[in-house]
């Protein structure tokens, strides 16, 4: 059966846009502006504040990962921080290491931060799944996954930049597996968190091209027509066929990107059987009819 998070991961197409290796000794303290696209930070060695705004400050230890979907102002500093140093996110880019506090002697805190660029969906699909801040410790698989990242930064061996390119992907799917339905917003993470949702949401993924009614899907989780149609649209936040619709125009517009598909390929692909239809239901979905974007010189997927 196809996983939706697979899924997910395969349609946005991560890849790191810049990741600066990033110390800091003694005692110091930096404020970044707000970015407003997904970020993350992966510690390395030591320990340091992370003050989201919004958010009560957390403390960073080494093998944690922080993924800031949105990124907003946040303040970033040792333990006993210093005043801050104001910094533009988007003057940082990647520039080497930054070096924070002391200047010389053995940094107490290593870490990357950086921010992802997604080669094929908007970024909203992932903001739409998980919560603000996502602050993943304790976890085994995780500290192996940021080592690895920690090594191919620093070895830049042949292969490093396709080894981060999955490395990412992996975190990401790590960051919404540890997410939990009482911090996630409403959506398929949520969805795929209720034993009575989860059956109807992993079909629909799988069998996306299936005329399917609430009463199937219903059938699935084992509810009431009603029953299934309110508790789907209270905890992934849309209603069945809404969601079911977005979907499938997501992967649409996945394939649109492919070389050598035609319409009526990708209408029959996601549960069209009459072109025109599909081609009205994209429209109005994407604001582009199905020809317009595939010939939008959008980049094909890998």
């Amino acid at each position: 059966m196809s996983d939706p998070l697979t899924e997910v991961v395969k349609l946005l197409q991560p890849r790191a846009a810049f990741a600066n290796p990033i110390s800091g000794r003694g005692d110091w303290a930096v404020r970044f502006s707000a970015y407003g696209q997904p970020s993350f930070c992966i510690m390395l060695a030591g320990s340091c504040l992370l003050a989201v705004d919004g958010h009560e400050a957390v403390t960073l230890s080494a093998g944690d990962f922080v993924l800031l979907p949105t990124t907003p102002a946040f303040t970033i500093s040792s333990l006993s921080p210093a005043a801050p140093v104001h910094l533009d996110p988007n003057a940082v880019g990647k520039q080497g290491e930054l070096r924070y506090g002391d200047r010389t002697g053995e940094a107490d805190m290593r870490s990357l931060g950086g921010a992802f660029l997604f080669d094929a969906a908007d970024p909203k699909l992932l903001v739409s799944l998980l919560p603000e801040l996502v602050h993943v410790q304790g976890s085994m698989r995780l500290a192996q996954l940021v080592r690895m990242v920690g090594e191919e930064y620093t070895e830049q061996s042949p292969g490093h930049e396709f080894m981060l390119s999955r490395l990412v992907e992996m975190m990401l799917i790590e960051a919404m597996r540890s997410t939990t339905s009482g911090n996630a917003p409403s959506g398929l993470l949520r969805g795929l968190s209720d034993e009575r949702l989860a059956p109807a949401l992993k079909q629909m993924h799988a069998r996306i091209d299936h005329t399917w009614t609430v009463a199937q899907l219903a059938a699935l989780a084992a509810l009431s027509r009603s029953a299934f149609f309110d508790r789907f649209t209270r905890i992934v936040g849309v209603a069945p066929m809404e969601y079911l619709l977005a979907w499938r125009m997501e992967i649409a517009r996945d394939l649109l990107r492919r070389k050598g598909l035609g319409i009526a390929q990708v209408a029959e692909r996601v549960g069209y059987a009459s072109t025109s239809t599909f081609s009205t239901a994209f429209s109005r979905h994407v604001g582009q009819s199905p020809r317009q974007y595939a010939r939008s010189g959008l980049p094909a997927s890998r």
